[in-house]
């Protein structure tokens, strides 16, 4: 049996709510919590984890324009925007705030779930795409080839000429995507001592790293002011 996709549905009409609910929980595909208000939405987010969000405008407190912002901040999850305010100012704010589709209201459910599936079909394809091929002493990201076995960087199909300690420095990083390490951590992990010596080391390596290989729509060499670096997926 496949797992069920976890959707919630933040509503203040009970019975449109209700409605989207009941035709879910029929398909077999699908698991559902719903919330009535921008706090309780936040609220259910993090604790049902959900797969996707059906996330209407007009909620009372926190509206959904908000409750869509604080998500983004923390979350791609997929969020499919539902109103009837159908102007166009509207429809952009929301995509702009980081929706990935917008339905104005009434709307038919069948098309509910048309869109359901194709937003989070688009998300699976998007997400498989940045997920690192990783082997052992090798990992490989969109434009980026990363060896330990031959000590070789190809950035754009092109071979980087880099030292060792450059290319085990951006190795590590690379294959724990979105993890953050501070100075102390990587001259441990990288230099092989626990003593911090000067940790402008690791400044002055990512340094190089980043003349040598540029930001990508996909990834990036990331500072975390105060703590460390990581290698961010987007």
């Amino acid at each position: 049996m496949n797992e069920r996709h976890k959707v919630l549905v933040v509503d203040d009409d009970q019975n449109i709510s209700e409605l989207i609910t009941i035709y879910l929980n029929n398909n077999e595909l699908y698991e559902t919590r719903t919330a009535a208000d921008g706090e309780s939405a936040i609220k259910t987010f993090y604790e049902f984890k959900p797969d996707i969000v059906v996330l209407d405008l007009m909620l009372p407190g926190m509206d959904g324009y908000q409750v869509c912002r604080e998500i983004r901040s923390k979350s791609s999850v997929p969020i499919i925007m539902v109103s009837a305010k159908a102007e166009i100012f509207d429809r952009v704010l929301g995509l702009e705030l980081g929706a990935d589709d917008y339905m104005t209201k009434p709307f038919d459910t069948k098309e509910l779930v048309a869109r359901i599936k194709a937003v989070m079909r688009r998300y699976r394809d998007k997400t498989a795409l940045k997920e690192p091929v990783k082997s052992e002493n090798y990992v490989e990201y969109p434009d980026l080839k990363i060896s330990l076995v031959n000590y070789s960087v190809i950035y754009k199909e092109a071979v980087v000429d880099m030292p060792p300690k450059e290319i085990e420095l951006l190795y590590f990083l690379a294959s724990h995507p979105n993890q953050v390490f501070t100075r102390e951590q990587l001259l441990e992990h990288i230099w092989g001592y626990e003593y911090a010596g000067d940790t402008r080391t690791v400044d002055v390596h990512i340094k190089r790293l980043r003349s040598k290989i540029h930001d990508h729509c996909s990834w990036s060499l990331g500072t975390v002011w105060g703590i460390g670096y990581k290698f961010e997926t987007k």
